[in-house]
């Protein structure tokens, strides 16, 4: 008999198709209906129900009630850094139209990852701040050097107040689609936040992809000196 932890009973839950497809949808840190995950994954609401009722029971997602209508929300960061991890040695999906093509696409160029960039920009970013001095990467994590705290605090970013959150402060995200790392941790999510504040990026409905305004462009190049 094991006395290690049942690592079967996780790899079941996403082992089911329409699970991993939920998983996958709530990866961009926001609360969703069942119905709004039913209709993400293909399947019939009250199939998505069944299917979110195990993932609650399971620890990896939670649920919010207001009222009489049920909100789903990934569990916790950790479990979306799992994800995002194991998403870098799953195949790549088969393409079967011109739509779907399209939506890849947009989800490498840049994506939500819990609550900060992913994809092609959010590694862009976290290399361009590294290379302007910004951050120092170590094995697991990012390090805001004497440099960034200033630029952090002028670029508005209120680092003593992401400090005192309850998790990691900037942890380094394998990402899946570029196998590069990207800024995580309550930082990246001070710097997504900050970002949909300035209207340099706004979310894609439906799925996890982001967009970069013109706006955005011209900051992103002024700022960060990354070309888009």
């Amino acid at each position: 008999m094991s006395i290690n932890p049942n690592m079967a009973e996780v790899a079941s839950l996403l082992g089911e198709a329409s699970r991993a497809t939920i998983l996958t949808s709530l990866m961009d840190g926001r609360y969703h209906t069942a119905s709004e995950l039913a209709f993400m994954a293909g399947i019939k609401p009250q199939t998505a129900s069944f299917h979110l009722a195990k993932l609650v029971d399971g620890n990896l997602v939670k649920v919010e009630k207001q009222g009489r209508h049920r909100y789903f929300q990934l569990a916790n960061e950790e479990i979306a850094q799992f994800l995002e991890t194991f998403l870098t040695i799953s195949p790549p999906p088969e393409v079967r139209s011109l739509k779907q093509s399209s939506q890849v696409k947009l989800l490498q160029d840049a994506r939500t990852c819990y609550d900060h960039l992913a994809g092609k920009l959010g590694v862009q970013l976290t290399e361009s701040m590294v290379h302007l001095g910004y951050l120092e990467k170590n094995e697991t994590e990012f390090v805001v050097t004497f440099k960034g705290q200033q630029f952090f605090t002028d670029f508005g970013i209120d680092l003593k107040a992401l400090t005192r959150k309850r998790r990691s402060f900037s942890h380094a995200c394998l990402d899946w689609s570029e196998r590069r790392h990207h800024l995580a941790g309550a930082l990246g999510y001070g710097l997504l936040s900050r970002f949909l504040d300035l209207e340099w990026i706004t979310r894609v409905p439906s799925i996890r992809a982001i967009k970069v305004t013109e706006k955005g462009k011209l900051g992103f190049k002024q700022i960060f000196q990354i070309e888009l």
